[in-house]
């Protein structure tokens, strides 16, 4: 890789995109756990 190379970092507008996709993942996840839950209590 030579000095003059840019920088291998995605753009800002891609790092905030995977950041609100992996907040999205985890609040499904949870999302899908209650509803288990509210659905096993019955």
């Amino acid at each position: 890789m030579l000095w003059s190379d840019p920088p291998d970092e995605p753009p800002e507008e891609l790092r905030h995109a995977q950041k609100r996709l992996r907040r999205l993942g985890l609040v499904m996840a949870v999302a899908s756990m209650l509803t288990m839950v509210l659905v096993a209590g019955r």
